[in-house]
């Protein structure tokens, strides 16, 4: 068994008392002392902070650079200005999702890659194979650190920070300094909150992780950050995408705009003209039930779908789910959730579940 690596982090987390539990070969915390609920609580209502240093960092550089992503990614890197950030994905060349990432345009000829952790290298060896460019292709995870500020204040806080405005808009990044230290900020998260994700030499990022503790910003694990994404149906690499499913099955068609002769586009704009077999739905539960990852969904007698992820959300108080089923099931119709030969009756919503956040505030 491989050994897991730590984040830079690892010793405030301890000094933090995290539960701490192996994530995407790193010793990550899980959740820390006050408890899920509280830290949900702070990210809805107030600030909470993440290490997110598990994360991949794979620049890459070159005059050729843009020919390359626009030949492995879905998204149209053409509408990038220096300066912005997007979403997109990576195929194979059955259309299926090698990983979701995040495109951040450093300069003309230089572009970072934030990929999912567990994704790094699978990712990192798809980029070579494909690099006919003559590109620099280099992993910068092991050099630097990410932490992310979620939450209706985490503007302010950050402000604090830096002693000057961040005017930054949504999905957009810029550099900022500290002790002469370069630090890239970006508006983005996975919360559904307003929210910033702090890059940088892992000594700067510890100082900065030391100074908001300071201003008693709560620091918050992955357990809840699950919850939270999932009430915005934030895709989750391995459970609601996976390299047998397309963008398209995932309610993704909203990247899929590259015109270029994309890995994967002959059978992901198949899908989008003839359609697909299954969709990626949001449920909330009627009855008292907490879905989990592998549960069926039932209609009547028969099985329509699998639940992907599963959680409660504290703010509808009631279980939700996101589900694969079948294209074919009628949405406005209730449906059921299977646990342990038992029904229990949900709903299909329009996502998100949580509509009135302070993402774009």
């Amino acid at each position: 068994m491989k050994s897991l690596k730590k984040t830079s982090l690892y010793n405030q987390h301890i000094r933090l008392n995290a539960k701490m539990l192996p994530y995407a070969g790193y010793q990550m915390p899980i959740n820390y002392s006050l408890g899920i609920k509280k830290e949900y609580d702070f990210v809805r209502n107030d600030i909470g902070m993440f290490d997110v240093s598990h994360m991949g960092q794979i620049k890459i550089s070159g005059n050729s650079s843009k020919k390359l992503i626009k030949k492995i990614t879905i998204n149209n890197v053409d509408n990038l200005k220096v300066g912005d950030a997007q979403y997109s994905a990576i195929c194979n060349h059955r259309g299926g999702i090698i990983d979701d990432i995040i495109v951040y345009k450093l300069s003309e000829s230089d572009f970072l890659f934030v990929v999912n952790g567990a994704n790094r290298i699978k990712v990192y060896n798809w980029i070579i194979k494909h690099n006919i460019y003559d590109c620099s292709i280099l992993d910068r995870t092991l050099e630097s650190s990410l932490i992310a500020l979620q939450g209706p204040n985490s503007r302010k806080y950050l402000e604090k920070i830096f002693n000057e405005k961040i005017n930054l808009k949504f999905y957009t990044h810029k550099d900022y300094f500290i002790n002469s230290s370069k630090i890239m900020i970006s508006r983005t998260g996975y919360t559904g909150e307003l929210g910033f994700e702090l890059l940088g030499d892992s000594k700067i990022i510890n100082h900065i992780w030391d100074e908001l503790i300071n201003l008693k910003v709560n620091p918050c694990g992955l357990a809840v950050r699950d919850i939270l994404r999932m009430e915005m149906k934030y895709c989750l690499y391995g459970n609601d995408i996976n390299e047998d499913l397309n963008p398209v099955e995932a309610g993704l068609s909203w990247i899929i705009k590259n015109d270029y002769d994309f890995i994967g586009k002959n059978v992901i704009e198949s899908s989008k003209k003839n359609g697909v077999s299954q969709k990626l739905v949001c449920i909330k539960m009627i009855d008292k039930c907490i879905p989990r990852t592998g549960y069926s969904v039932t209609f009547g007698d028969s099985i329509i779908g699998k639940v992907t992820s599963g959680t409660f959300s504290n703010n509808l108080n009631s279980g939700i789910a996101l589900a694969y089923i079948s294209t074919s099931f009628n949405s406005s119709d209730f449906l059921n959730i299977e646990v342990r030969g038992k029904n229990f009756k949900g709903k299909i919503i329009n996502p998100p579940f949580i509509k009135n956040t302070s993402l774009h505030n």
